[in-house]
């Protein structure tokens, strides 16, 4: 099978950087420094499960210069940019092909399939720790790799999902084909958007987390509302999260930071939307009380 990564930041660098060094036939889209170094020096990868890599020469082209067909496409960008590579995706694109969106936006793959029915959009998420050192070159850090992935309504794609979860299983990455894909996705997204939320309250880094007071308190309480919101819409969700999610924040280093909360300091384009915003929505459309989410999303200009 041949992929294509779209978005070839931290996230989708780790994932097509460990296929291609499994052998494994991969295009990255990539654009501006980040492309033109990969293109001079090739691409950098530092892992703790390969160590480093160096992939030279690389397949790494802009979205405008991509004429092939991929059997498996993975979209690795982030929710505010969705909307300006879907006509990459849906050029690069088969009847068969597989794709899978990797963002932290809840609901992404659904919604994406009422939008091109032609296709096959799965739901998916991924658990990771990974930055961008400079142009051309990530680092993935800790033990966890994993790649979770499925269909949210049969298994008619069975074969293929198996396939692909051979290749990132050879490339050293973890995979999940998970038969309640939209429960498992929406677990991760009671991690990640309480913590942005903390994070953009409070204007703090990982560090206060990590320790009895406020901050932690109410990293505790978003993810119980969080939970109350997945159940509500009829998923299963473990009490086990809130414990879960402490023990991945206390893992952490403690000058780590959500990226929307990054986004949100550099004054740019910030997931606030979809890691904020959509929960008050839910909320309110699934009768479930969230206090502490509408206090944080009313402090950002939230108005329902």
């Amino acid at each position: 099978m041949n992929y294509l990564i779209i978005g070839s930041g931290a996230t989708g660098g780790c994932i097509g950087g460990y296929l291609v060094a499994a052998g494994k036939d991969v295009t990255f889209i990539a654009r501006g420094a980040h492309l033109a170094a990969m293109k001079e020096h090739g691409f950098l990868l530092h892992g703790t499960r390969m160590g480093e890599v160096k992939i030279d020469p690389v397949q790494a082209c802009t979205a405008e210069d991509y004429t092939g067909k991929a059997d498996v496409i993975f979209l690795c960008v982030k929710g505010y940019a969705l909307e300006g590579v879907l006509p990459l995706m849906s050029k690069a694109a088969k009847p068969d092909s597989i794709i899978v969106p990797m963002l932290n936006i809840v609901g992404t793959g659904g919604a994406l399939q009422e939008r091109f029915p032609e296709y096959t959009i799965l739901d998916g998420c991924i658990y990771i720790g990974s930055y961008i050192n400079a142009p051309g070159e990530v680092t993935q850090t800790g033990d966890t790799f994993r790649v979770v992935y499925g269909e949210r309504e049969g298994s008619a794609h069975a074969a293929q999902l198996a396939a692909i979860a051979d290749d990132l299983r050879e490339a050293r990455i973890d995979p999940v084909v998970s038969e309640d894909i939209r429960s498992a996705a929406f677990a991760k997204y009671c991690m990640v958007s309480p913590y942005a939320a903390v994070e953009a309250y409070y204007d703090i880094l990982t560090e206060p987390l990590q320790k009895p007071g406020r901050e932690r308190d109410l990293y505790v309480a978003l993810t119980k509302e969080a939970i109350a919101v997945g159940r509500a819409m009829g998923l299963t969700l473990a009490d086990q999260i809130v414990d879960d999610n402490l023990m991945q924040v206390d893992e952490s280093t403690p000058d780590s930071s959500a990226s929307m909360y990054k986004d949100l300091k550099r004054g740019g384009e910030s997931e606030i939307d979809g890691l904020l915003f959509q929960v008050v929505r839910l909320a309110r459309q699934y009768g479930v009380s969230v206090p502490n989410y509408l206090m944080i999303a009313e402090k950002y200009g939230y108005q329902g």
